[in-house]
């Protein structure tokens, strides 16, 4: 058991790839058995993430959730800044130019608004529960854009892991709704072609929930609106520490 318990501690980063594969498959089974597809598999994952973070915190009474364990210190760095970023580079180099004028105008009008309007909102729910500091402000508003914008923008201006971890619950739950709420409101706003569908993924923005959104409705729509989503994240984390932060700086 000793000789496991090392080998698995000096390669603990192989450890939190096997955890975190163990997880997704779990969540993806829930997402198909319980709930027929309607919340995403991620959203689950996510909501999970959250809860070992959380016991993780409570059980060692450290700062860094479940890498404080360990065993499953290689989840520190598998989730850190750097793999993150990567990932986002990745997704960005995945989408071609030329695909989004495929929407023409209302599509790179809607990934605008979208951020936008997102990040107002959960910029004017910060303040009214009570923050006053931009970087607390602009980290929130992000996170309602989405829940990847968040922890980008909040670990380029600076702001508190307790704040970053907000910025992800509010985009999770932006997630959630969209998930449930695009096949019920789907026949009232026309979203029934590949060009209203991109026009949604641009105003919404949340790659898996519009996904998984679209997969409820239409699954014929999903790669329409996924592809705009994806810009909007991208746009997102342009916007967020630049000039969405200085415009809340101004005013706080």
């Amino acid at each position: 058991m000793d000789i496991i318990e090392t080998v698995f501690v000096r390669n603990n980063l192989v450890v939190a790839f096997a955890v975190v594969g163990v997880i997704i498959w779990i969540s993806y089974f829930l997402a198909d058995k319980l709930t027929a597809g309607r919340i995403h598999g991620s959203a689950i994952a996510i909501a999970l993430g959250l809860l070992a973070a959380w016991w993780g915190g409570v059980v060692t009474g450290g700062r860094t959730g479940v890498a404080d364990i360990a065993l499953l210190g290689g989840i520190g760095l598998m989730g850190g800044g750097m793999m993150r970023d990567f990932a986002i580079v990745a997704t960005a180099f995945g989408v071609k130019l030329g695909e989004l004028k495929k929407a023409g105008l209302a599509g790179v009008i809607s990934i605008f608004a979208g951020v936008l309007v997102s990040f107002v909102v959960g910029a004017v729910v910060a303040v009214l529960f009570g923050y006053s500091d931009p970087v607390a402000i602009t980290t929130i508003g992000a996170g309602a854009v989405t829940y990847i914008v968040g922890p980008v923008t909040g670990e380029a201006i600076g702001a508190s892991s307790e704040v970053i971890t907000l910025s992800v619950a509010a985009g999770l739950i932006k997630s959630i709704l969209v998930m449930i709420g695009t096949p019920l409101v789907a026949k009232s706003i026309g979203l029934d072609n590949p060009q209203s569908a991109m026009v949604f993924g641009g105003l919404m923005g949340t790659t898996s929930g519009v996904a998984a959104g679209l997969a409820a409705t239409d699954p014929e729509l999903v790669p329409y609106g996924a592809m705009t989503a994806t810009f909007y994240t991208g746009v997102g984390c342009l916007l967020g520490p630049s000039i969405l932060f200085f415009i809340v700086s101004s005013i706080f």
